[in-house]
């Protein structure tokens, strides 16, 4: 039994069923160019190699929600994400892997798309997986989303089908949140002294699971959450709630202090999805400088969000920092125009 295992969280996070999907710690890699420009030790955590159609953070949740769906003797798995979900992209993967049928609900989360944006990169993975696709008008609703998911799993129960929804909405118990307070144990063990993490907070259950699990193992230092989806004044009550929430699944005291809980969304504007110049700058800047890979709507706004600290000062000269990369590159595609018009410059030589 490892130290991890002995530990009160650990030990009760392992009560849980876990269905395995990662067999290996993703790496953690220090990014030379890019330090030396910030003057910071920047490493990032690559949880972008998780594995399984381009992996992500969500495997790391997923082995826990397709855990219980399996103890449940589910056959099929059902989800609610944007159009460009990784999500719902990494569902569609598991459910494969484990020979269950996988229906997807896209909500339309960004205004003014172009047809690349419906039909490539993520939506495409989705198809390809084999999953069942369908169609939710409204961009914000969680309750109307997870509503709208069980009746169709309540029809897919009519028809002998033995369906399990993965819900949207924050007040459902966050079980994905325990596959970070795994990597918590995981980012200590490989990472030693370090003084900050960042990352982005979207659903929440990412940011809590993290700052929980290394509230709970005993690391002091600062989680930085960079808003994606909704404004901090929004986002910092649901990541407190997913935190008290995991105390509640767990049976242990909650760690989490309100002030632990740190959020900035000076990069959001214009919203979730919708490109912006600090955006396309920090795209540009990690695939330059260090060829490092980010995207619109997740990695690329949390890494504008890193940018914008160290120009403030948050993150001062030297600073010891780590970036959790949650992967999210299919959306590449799907953003293809938008990228093409912002950060990529087409200069051809001719011959």
């Amino acid at each position: 039994m490892n130290a991890w295992e002995q530990s009160p969280v650990g030990a009760a996070v392992g009560r849980f069923e876990r269905a395995r999907f990662l067999p290996w710690a993703t790496p953690l890699e220090h990014q030379p160019r890019l330090s030396q420009t910030l003057g910071i030790d920047l490493r990032v955590k690559r949880d972008d190699l998780t594995g399984l159609a381009f992996g992500g953070n969500k495997v790391r949740k997923l082995e826990f929600y397709f855990g219980k769906a399996l103890a449940a003797g589910a056959d099929t798995v059902l989800i609610t994400g944007a159009v460009q979900s990784n999500y719902t992209r990494v569902v569609a993967a598991c459910a494969a892997r484990l020979g269950m049928d996988c229906h997807i609900q896209l909500e339309e989360r960004v205004p003014d798309v172009d047809d690349v944006y419906r039909t490539s990169g993520n939506v495409l993975l989705d198809e390809l997986l084999g999953a069942t696709l369908h169609a939710y008008p409204v961009g914000e609703d969680e309750e109307g989303a997870d509503q709208r998911l069980r009746e169709i799993a309540a029809g897919l129960s009519a028809r002998g089908r033995r369906p399990y929804v993965i819900p949207l909405g924050a007040g459902n118990p966050p079980l994905g949140a325990l596959g970070y307070v795994r990597c918590a144990a995981e980012l200590l063990e490989q990472a030693g002294a370090m003084d900050h993490v960042v990352l982005a907070s979207g659903s929440g259950q990412t940011h809590a699971g993290l700052l929980f699990g290394l509230r709970a193992l005993g690391w002091s230092g600062e989680v930085i959450g960079i808003c994606v989806r909704r404004a901090a004044s929004l986002q910092k009550p649901r990541v407190e709630g997913h935190c008290g929430r995991i105390a509640e699944l767990l049976g242990i005291v909650n760690p989490v202090r309100s002030q632990d809980v740190v959020l900035y969304d000076d990069v959001l504007a214009p919203g979730y999805g919708v490109m912006n110049d600090a955006v396309a700058s920090a795209i540009r800047d990690c695939a330059h400088r260090d060829g490092l890979l980010v995207e619109p709507v997740y990695t690329g706004r949390a890494m504008a969000g890193l940018f914008a600290r160290v120009r403030e000062g948050r993150l001062p000269p030297g600073a010891r920092v780590v970036f959790i990369h949650t992967g999210g590159l299919p959306a590449l595609f799907g953003y293809a125009t938008d990228l093409r018009r912002t950060v990529v410059r087409r200069e051809i030589t001719a011959p």
